[in-house]
């Protein structure tokens, strides 16, 4: 499993949408790749939580798959559409 497909993953598990959830990884040299998350208006919520404790876990579980998987560090970017 990538970290694509990893991410997928726990953001599908956390919205009422999961067919809208797209994600995205841009990389450019010299710089950490960043994964873009985009979800539905909707499900801002749910993923934000409250106090943006939904998000900051998520952040912080994807940072530590990329580092037991030997990637650099990444940038994580949460929007919607």
């Amino acid at each position: 499993m990538n970290i694509i497909e990893y991410t997928e993953f726990l953001v599908k598990s956390l919205v009422k949408n999961p067919d809208m959830v797209k994600v995205q990884i841009f990389e450019s040299e010299g710089e950490d790749p960043i994964i873009e998350i985009i979800v539905h208006n909707d499900d801002m919520g749910a993923i934000i939580g409250k106090g943006g404790r939904n998000a900051t876990a998520l952040k912080t579980i994807i940072q530590a798959f990329a580092f037991v998987n030997k990637m650099s560090k990444v940038k994580i970017n949460i929007d919607s559409f």
